[in-house]
């Protein structure tokens, strides 16, 4: 009898305790993701805070991996162009400086991969070389003179304003006319018997920018080596050439120069036609050796990510650099002042009255803020670890340069006016750059709504950060889940969010 006292007694305590525990549930609220969110929108939304979400019954999920990573990226930016900085130079200095710190502040965008070229482009105001004295094997009239009243006052003024600077590699788009088989600035090869002296060209452009406070971090070997229809600058090579230009010249030159830990990015041209090249640069230890990677740009297609190509170049060299270097809205007079017409499907580009017949297809009318989009996170879900943005800042008419080659940048300025206009293309861009810092590592994610593009990545610092594009004409709410907890997130329609995922 005492024994059975005994166990109701036990088992009244069970009850008392289990009874308690549930009401210490009932106190304790559901763990919740504590996010920041961040959008851009048609609706007029500029990199604004959301804290406020709609609700709905069925709602898609995006659920995040971070164990399972894919590749580090290098970073976000755009181009440092003679055209540009000759406009910043147009500018009241208060202008002059908010777009640097739109660009390169803490407050701004914190661009951190960024190019520059080499000699002059189709966005300088003239064409010129470093080297203009023909004949001069040993480069001992090396000049950057031409750099020194705009283009190199930008650069040091982006240092200044970036805190955790950026890395700057440069691109030629021709050797001077007097080492090319046709003495001309477009189209032409490089002759054999001035590969030594090209090679020299890199070191002393290294030497020269140094000598101004200004660091490389590397190079592309040639801006678009298949050439550019023999419109502005260039100069060709086949993917045999620049492979042995790079292993028995360039590469060993800057070596010899204790120059050896500067990249070098090959090809730096369409998608498309990445396998062949990689192929080459790829194919033997020797060939390898001295690229760092591979540069790639838009221009194949208003809409195709090239995604089969880019992971081959990616699986035929995982441990090297895989780098979208220019891309831009070009052949395109910029619209001022109106944002609605980049969320629009009104944009051409060059091969919508240029490409052949048989290509047209690749070249519909596009939505501007869609296409930066969808290939920024097409790329970043393809293995590729930078995307660097061409002109950062052009006029109403889309120069200046001297082909008059016009085209779209993110900041369009009147410099008659002193006015400065921020496109929608500014603030996709800062979704990315700002937000995804060099040292990310992109992680595996599910989405169960086909409609939203997602990326995904974890910073350096450990805080999670994803991206999410919803092209639809509908608001769309989804359940962010990471490990056991989640947060509901509603996203406008035809809309940019980035989310930042708050450990």
């Amino acid at each position: 009898m005492k024994s059975l006292k005994i166990i109701i007694a036990n088992f009244l305590v069970l009850m008392m305790i289990s009874s308690c525990e549930e009401k210490q549930k009932e106190k304790q609220p559901e763990a919740k993701l504590e996010v920041e969110v961040i959008e851009t929108s048609r609706s007029g939304n500029k990199l604004a805070k959301i804290e406020k979400f709609s609700k709905a019954d069925s709602v898609a999920k995006i659920s995040l991996n971070p164990d399972k990573t894919f590749q580090t990226f290098t970073g976000f930016g755009g181009a440092f162009t003679e055209s540009s900085a000759y406009l910043l130079n147009q500018l009241s200095p208060e202008n002059r400086k908010k777009i640097i710190d739109a660009y390169f502040a803490d407050s701004g965008a914190k661009y951190s991969l960024m190019r520059t070229h080499m000699n002059s482009c189709d966005f300088s105001l003239s064409q010129y070389s470093y080297a203009p004295v023909e004949g001069d094997k040993d480069l001992e009239h090396f000049s950057i003179e031409e750099d020194k009243p705009d283009l190199i006052p930008m650069i040091k003024d982006a240092m200044a304003a970036s805190n955790e600077g950026f890395k700057l590699f440069a691109s030629p788009w021709t050797a001077p006319p007097w080492m090319k088989t046709n003495n001309d600035w477009v189209g032409g090869k490089l002759k054999p018997e001035y590969y030594d002296t090209w090679a020299l060209f890199f070191s002393k452009y290294v030497d020269a920018y140094k000598a101004e406070g200004i660091d490389l971090w590397g190079f592309t070997v040639e801006n678009e080596p298949h050439g550019n229809g023999n419109n502005w600058e260039s100069m060709h090579y086949t993917p045999e050439e620049m492979t042995e230009f790079v292993r028995d010249h360039l590469g060993p030159k800057l070596e010899e120069d204790g120059k050896g830990d500067l990249k070098i990015l090959g090809y730096d041209q369409n998608r498309a036609g990445l396998k062949e090249w990689v192929d080459v640069m790829y194919k033997n230890e020797a060939n390898a050796k001295y690229f760092d990677g591979t540069a790639v740009h838009w221009y194949e297609s208003t809409y195709k990510i090239f995604a089969e190509d880019l992971q081959y170049a990616h699986n035929k060299a995982p441990d090297k650099y895989l780098i979208e270097t220019e891309a831009c809205v070009d052949a395109q007079v910029p619209v001022w002042q109106e944002d609605d017409w980049y969320w629009r499907k009104e944009a051409t580009d060059w091969g919508w009255d240029w490409a052949p017949e048989d290509q047209k297809y690749l070249h519909p009318k596009y939505r501007p803020v869609y296409r930066y989009a969808r290939d920024i996170i097409g790329c970043m879900n393809n293995m590729v670890d930078g995307w660097v943005d061409w002109n950062m800042v052009l006029n109403r008419q889309g120069g200046p340069n001297w082909f008059e080659n016009w085209c779209v940048a993110p900041v369009i300025v009147d410099p008659d006016q002193d006015e400065v206009y921020f496109t929608p293309l500014y603030y996709t861009m800062a979704h990315f750059s700002k937000y995804i810092r060099p040292g990310a590592k992109r992680i595996d994610f599910e989405s169960t709504d086909k409609d939203l593009q997602v990326t995904a990545a974890t910073n350096p610092d450990g805080n999670h950060v994803v991206i999410v594009f919803n092209p639809s004409e509908e608001e769309k709410v989804f359940d962010m889940q990471l490990g056991k907890i989640t947060k509901t997130i509603s996203i406008s329609p035809q809309a940019l969010q980035t989310i930042n995922i708050v450990n």
